[in-house]
């Protein structure tokens, strides 16, 4: 048994307020939801965006939305320090953000897509990953207005993953591949 290893105390993690999370430089990534129906997995990627201070996420469609008991069960107050926005329909937030100079990048099996562990964000770059349906995922016309496919390997049987699973693989290869831009709060 290995003693040298001791778990930290919440108080000793160094932890931000959600007011200092508001202020923090945040990672030029925002996630767009595509009419996701579990609210279990919509509060994880809230968790995980606010894990790697994301500049925010988009529900889109059916996707729920905050306040809601179950979103916070999984997000556990991420939804106070992520910011979010909801649209009716997610090609009314391509057009948003397109208009605010994000690059748009469907994550989803496409002819022509782009492997994750091949792809190199552009530098000061505003990027917005947009995350699919469980069933049905990323909508084709959402994925026709996008400027380019991301997909993560899969070597298994199955040809899908979870959504928020996704979204953490996902992000951190954002963050990953822009090191150094976050700097503590």
């Amino acid at each position: 048994m290995n003693s040298t290893f001791r778990k930290l105390k919440i108080t000793e993690m160094g932890r931000i307020s959600v007011e200092q999370f508001h202020e923090a430089e945040k990672l030029p990534l925002v996630v767009v939801l595509d009419s996701v129906r579990s609210l279990y997995n919509v509060g994880s990627v809230f968790r995980t965006g606010d894990a790697f201070r994301i500049t925010g996420i988009v529900l889109c469609g059916i996707t729920a939305t905050p306040p809601n008991a179950e979103i916070h069960k999984t997000a556990l107050g991420a939804e106070d320090s992520v910011a979010w926005r909801h649209f009716k329909d997610t090609m009314e937030a391509v057009e948003w953000l397109r208009a605010e100079g994000y690059t748009l990048l469907a994550i989803e099996q496409c002819e022509g897509s782009t492997m994750i562990q091949d792809f190199k964000p552009a530098e000061g770059q505003k990027y917005a990953v947009v995350l699919g349906n469980e069933v049905k995922g990323v909508q084709q016309q959402v994925v026709d207005a996008c400027d380019g496919c991301i997909e993560i390997p899969q070597f298994g049987t199955k040809h899908s993953m979870n959504v928020s699973v996704t979204a953490g693989i996902i992000i951190y290869e954002f963050c990953r591949l822009t090191t150094g831009l976050l700097s503590p709060v």
